[in-house]
């Protein structure tokens, strides 16, 4: 016959044999004098557990084989042996001790695991690793690198660590929902990230859903997909520049995707020009009594409301008359009409500049 492990590895009874070495032994000292285990026995019970744990042999299937080998070894009590009560409590003692050594085991595997993941996803995320040696620990992961990634990253009003409920909550429900589709999930300074597959959208656009829902409103950015190890280090990147993007910019959308918005990065490259347009186009708002920027709010909420005054008015709490005074003010002082659609593109990219560089909290 063969037991059936804890780990689901089917093994002989014979096999186990070995790890309970000097145990009958014990069983038959105790039995003549009634004594408790010694220290030096404790401490090779504990070892023969280690290394049963080492050997990925499962627990239950041990202490079957140490009750087996009690109930063959069992002593008859007489006048000339130990009660059974003191066989009993030597018994307790090994299996205690035999258990404490596999659990110490088991538990610097798991650290020693725990390291070895952080230690990759570490270097995953900011490319510090030999790309090839990278990609062949992957594997362990559950990653195939040669294939193009996607990074999403999630940030909440708390930080967030692997063992957090939320992590774990977020982590059951892709499980559930995709099984093993070779998605990595994990933390990073207290964002939760998901790498998955590039072919596989579907599965960060519910990481999204998912994370929002569980970190209470946090905002999610999906970096786009790039191929092999490097790649996931840009895609990781383009994410992380999108929350930045959304702080500056204050965007309120929930999903931020790198690939839409693509323009404002673009728009910043040559910083000397956009200042130039910013302080040419809006400078002369400052003239206004109150400053610049209940103007400048003002153009902000009517691009972002596609241009509709009753929409922009509305999300500024004024009437559609006190918005239109304003446009025609913003007229007057800039010689840019925003209902002209050549006037209205240069306003708005002064806008975007303008919220891009903090102006006008900060000169130009």
């Amino acid at each position: 016959m063969t037991d059936q492990t804890t780990t689901g590895r089917t093994t002989d009874p014979a096999m186990l044999q070995e790890y309970l070495t000097g145990y009958d032994r014990i069983l038959s000292d105790v039995a003549a004098t009634g004594r408790r285990l010694t220290r030096d026995e404790l401490d090779s019970r504990r070892a023969l557990g280690e290394r049963a744990a080492e050997a990925g042999h499962g627990l239950r299937a041990l202490v079957s084989r140490h009750l087996t080998a009690t109930r063959d070894a069992w002593p008859v009590p007489s006048a000339d042996t130990a009660s059974a009560d003191s066989v009993l409590a030597a018994v307790e003692q090994a299996v205690d001790a035999f258990a404490e050594g596999y659990e110490r085991a088991q538990r610097l595997a798991v650290r020693r695991e725990e390291a070895s993941r952080r230690e990759f996803i570490d270097d995953l995320l900011h490319g510090r690793s030999d790309l090839g040696r990278l990609a062949e620990r992957a594997g362990r992961f559950g990653l195939q690198l040669s294939h193009a990634h996607a990074v999403a990253v999630a940030v909440g009003e708390s930080a967030y660590a692997e063992t957090d409920p939320v992590t774990r909550g977020v982590e059951l429900a892709l499980v559930s929902r995709f099984g093993d589709r070779r998605i990595l999930l994990t933390t990073k300074d207290g964002r939760l990230i998901c790498v998955a597959p590039a072919d596989q959208g579907d599965v960060l656009t519910y990481f999204a859903k998912q994370a929002h829902a569980a970190t209470d409103g946090g905002r999610v950015a999906i970096g786009r997909a790039h191929p092999g190890a490097g790649g996931v280090v840009q895609s990781y990147e383009e994410a992380l520049s999108a929350h930045d993007l959304a702080e500056r910019m204050a965007l309120e959308d929930p999903v931020l995707r790198a690939a839409d918005l693509l323009v404002y990065p673009v728009l910043s490259r040559d910083r000397e020009a956009m200042t130039d347009l910013v302080r040419s186009t809006l400078g002369p708002l400052t003239e206004a009594r109150g400053g610049a920027r209940p103007l400048l709010d003002t153009l902000t909420a009517y691009f972002d409301a596609g241009c509709v005054a009753a929409e922009a008015a509305r999300r500024l709490n004024l009437s559609v008359r006190a918005l239109t005074y304003r446009l025609e003010r913003i007229h007057k002082l800039t010689g840019s009409d925003p209902a002209e659609p050549f006037h209205r593109y240069t306003l708005q990219t002064a806008v975007i500049g303008a919220r891009l560089m903090d102006w006008p909290a900060k000169d130009l």
